[in-house]
C-alpha cells in the first residue's frame, strides 16, 4: 500500500478524468442519436434564416417561435480546455458541444410550431454561461428564434 502512495495525489486527478472521458463520451453519442431521430422526423419543416418564404402561395398566418437548451460541459473537456487555455489557441473540445446545442435548440423550435409549413428568418444567439470568475465555460445556452409561417391549405376558403 505505501508503494502507491506518490502516485496518490495523481489518483485523485486522472480517475475523474478518466470517467469524465468516458460518461462525457456516453452522453454525447446518446444525445446526437436523439437529435438524428428528431431530425429525420422534423426533415419535412424547412428552416431558413432568409427573410423570404420558399413555398409559394397564401399565408393564412405566421407567428414567433423559439426554443433554447442549455448544454453542460463534461469533466473531461472543462479539464481539456483548461490545458488549452495554457497553450493558447481554439479549443476543440467544445465544438461538439456547440453544434448539439444549436442543433437541440432549432429542434426544439421546430417542436413549438408542428403545423407550420415553413420557418423563416431563423436567428441563433449563443452564451457561455461561466462557472468561474476566471471566464471558464460551465455550460452554453443557445436561443433559436424564427418566424414560423403557415400556407393556406388549398381548397380552403
Amino acid at each position: 500500500m505505501e508503494a502507491f502512495a506518490p502516485f496518490f495525489p495523481l489518483l485523485i486527478w486522472v480517475v475523474p478524468l478518466v470517467l469524465g472521458f468516458v460518461f462525457g463520451q456516453f452522453n454525447e453519442k446518446r444525445h446526437y442519436r436523439s437529435i438524428h431521430e428528431r431530425e429525420k422526423t422534423w426533415l419535412h419543416l424547412p428552416a431558413t434564416a432568409s427573410r423570404h418564404p420558399l413555398l409559394q402561395g397564401a399565408v393564412a398566418r405566421s407567428e414567433l417561435v423559439g426554443g433554447s437548451v442549455v448544454v453542460s460541459v463534461d469533466y473531461f473537456k472543462r479539464a481539456a480546455a483548461g490545458l488549452r487555455s495554457i497553450v493558447g489557441g481554439p479549443v476543440k473540445s467544445y465544438e461538439s458541444l456547440l453544434d448539439r446545442a444549436k442543433r437541440e435548440a432549432i429542434l426544439r423550435l421546430k417542436e413549438s410550431c408542428p403545423g407550420a409549413h415553413e420557418i423563416v428568418n431563423l436567428r441563433l444567439e449563443t452564451a457561455p454561461l461561466s462557472r468561474n470568475a476566471r471566464g471558464g465555460i460551465g455550460a452554453v445556452e443557445v436561443f433559436a428564434f424564427a418566424t414560423a409561417i403557415y400556407m393556406v391549405e388549398p381548397g380552403a376558403a
